[in-house]
């Protein structure tokens, strides 16, 4: 499996973004799928996972209530829609998937490249 993220970009404080992630190779529809971040200097954490089905979800307290996460079936993308951004909110955001692992630690099997979201004060 190929994982492409895409989608961000400068966004001010306060706004919204919508990143995704496209899978390549094999239909995910059967993939729990989470989000992580790293900012300069810091180390990845997580952000947002979803299992196969979308039926379940689970976020870091820092995003809880802000982003959203979404896997429409069948349509191969995952998405992370992150409203009311902070500054804090910035770092490269890297998707990941799994056929089996769900949870937020990084232990999925595969890895998107990263896109970069900033937002500015």
């Amino acid at each position: 499996v190929q994982l492409q993220a895409s989608g961000g970009g400068l966004v001010q404080a306060g706004g919204s973004l919508r990143v995704s992630c496209a899978a390549a190779g094999r239909t995910f529809n059967n993939y729990n799928m989470g989000w992580f971040r790293q900012a300069p200097g810091k180390e990845r954490e997580f952000v947002a996972a979803i299992s196969w089905s979308g039926g379940s979800t689970y976020y870091a307290d820092s995003v809880k209530g802000r982003f959203t996460i979404s896997k429409p079936y069948a349509k191969n993308t995952v998405y992370l829609q992150m409203n009311s951004l902070k500054p804090e909110d910035t770092a490269v955001y890297y998707c990941a998937a799994d056929p089996t692992y769900y949870g937020l630690t990084d232990e999925y099997d595969y890895w998107g490249q990263g896109t970069q979201v900033t937002v500015s004060s």
